[in-house]
């Protein structure tokens, strides 16, 4: 994270001084979509919890897009979060901000590791067994070998786009800037809000054994991955949202998607199943 948290001050000292333009601004926006999409709807929702099915073309894009996010290849992505639900808030869970007792300063330890420094632990999540089915695709993990350059081609596309509309040289690096370092940086801190606010701070609809919550700001940010409750209450749903206010873009996109034929198979409970499951909770 050092250089995207370089970028960002970079980025933050542009726009104090005024040397931006409007098309830095659209492409930081329209790459934190892509990169928030790419990981919510690719890494997370398809390949992590199969919550629908797709052709080979718009896996293509879901995983050449969940690469950009730079959160790691995807077999990594893929092992840690799987873990993550086998054992969520309990030993063996990769990021719980939970372990680390419950005074205030213990508490907020746990916040911070499960936030970042989790990731640079040694401990690993073995690929044949949270993810032997990935393993044996080729395909995908011909998407995961070819990562470096995924990332990089999402660094490219915002400065040769801001390069091509501008035609400055000074728009090559803002554009870099902007929509490569400063969108990684920014859209990572919200998305790791998820593994470390979300199971914290927010409400609990439902018994899961854990402390995952909803917290509908981070919801708003990440598209929907804030409704840690109701994910953990149905991992292999693909929408996040329970009641159609709750804020779950990436829901919606799939829904959309679904509707226009381009994803099929999409699991979901029913009404019945969701409020069986909100009675267990009223009942404890």
């Amino acid at each position: 994270m050092t250089l995207p948290l370089i970028g960002t001050a970079v980025a933050a000292w542009f726009l104090w001084t005024g040397n931006y333009t409007t098309t830095d601004l659209v492409m930081f926006v329209v790459m934190y979509f892509v990169h928030m999409g790419g990981i919510t709807i690719g890494f997370h929702r398809y390949l992590s919890h199969k919550a629908f099915k797709t052709s080979p073309a718009f896996q293509a894009v879901m995983m050449v897009t969940g690469s950009m996010g730079a959160q790691g290849p995807l077999m990594f992505w893929v092992t840690t979060h799987r873990r993550h639900h086998r054992f969520s808030d309990r030993e063996g869970d990769p990021h719980s901000p939970n372990l680390h007792g419950w005074s205030l300063k213990a508490r907020l330890r746990g916040l911070w590791y499960a936030h970042m420094p989790w990731m640079l632990s040694d401990e690993t999540s073995k690929w044949s067994v949270f993810a032997p089915d990935v393993l044996r695709d080729r395909r995908l993990m011909w998407y995961h070998r070819t990562y470096p350059a995924w990332v990089l081609t999402g660094l490219l596309i915002p400065a040769v786009v801001g390069f091509a509309v501008e035609q400055t040289p000074m728009s090559l690096l803002t554009g870099l800037v902007f929509g490569g370092f400063a969108r990684i940086f920014v859209a990572n801190q919200a998305a790791w809000c998820v593994g470390s606010v979300c199971h914290a701070i927010g409400g609990r609809p439902f018994d899961n054994k854990d402390r995952s919550a909803n917290n509908w700001p981070v919801a708003a940010f990440t598209f929907g991955e804030g409704l840690q409750n109701n994910h953990h209450a149905f991992p292999g749903s693909y929408r996040h949202g329970v009641t159609w206010w709750e804020p779950d873009l990436s829901g919606w996109l799939l829904f959309g998607l679904g509707k226009a034929g381009v994803v099929w198979d999409l699991r979901e409970p029913d009404k019945a199943t969701i409020e069986r499951k909100r009675a267990m909770k009223q009942a404890a």
